[in-house]
């Protein structure tokens, strides 16, 4: 689904592309049937904020809020097992690299499986049911995160509270 994908840029290193495709990402959002209307004002807000800022300020405060700031991490194994524990998330990271095999996903990135917006990009090749099931399991990391940056009052709370929302599975009962 294209907000998965979406909410995949918007969680990636903010670069000059990101800006000029504000855009087009603004016209996704706000014609998808797969977010509310809280969550476009939210969305809308965030898109405002790029715009608005020089990008040089964006990076920096990119990387301020996940590269510096661990309960703030997109490396959502990070959360379950910390840093120390490596012996623990080594098998969850080789689980998820088997699984995207098994997807026949090819992953061109430096990044870990657990990254985010990778796991997002692979979320948006999912049909909406597989996307809650797999979101689901993720369900309270995300929480986690949300939650750490809604208290911090970062701008990237509000597409973490959309991820944060598709993923649970009363969504499916509904």
């Amino acid at each position: 689904m294209r907000i998965y994908k979406v909410l995949s840029v918007l969680l990636e290193y903010p670069d000059q592309e990101l800006i000029d495709n504000l855009p087009e990402i603004r016209a996704i959002v706000d014609g998808s049937t797969y977010i509310d209307a809280e969550q476009r004002v939210g969305l809308r807000k965030f898109l405002d904020h790029l715009s608005s800022v020089p990008l040089t300020d964006i990076q920096v405060e990119y990387v301020n809020t996940f590269d510096r700031t661990p309960e703030h991490s997109l490396h959502l194994t990070h959360h379950l097992f910390g840093e120390e524990t490596d012996r623990d998330r080594g098998p969850a990271l080789i689980d998820l690299g088997e699984m995207f095999k098994e997807y026949g996903v090819k992953t061109v990135t430096n990044e870990l499986p657990d990254y985010l917006p990778l796991l997002l990009e692979f979320t948006s090749q999912l049909d909406d049911s597989e996307a809650t099931v797999f979101l689901s399991d993720i369900g309270k990391v995300l929480k986690t995160l949300t939650e750490n940056l809604t208290k911090a009052n970062s701008p990237y709370a509000a597409p973490l509270s959309i991820i944060e929302s598709r993923a649970t599975l009363t969504r499916l009962a509904a």
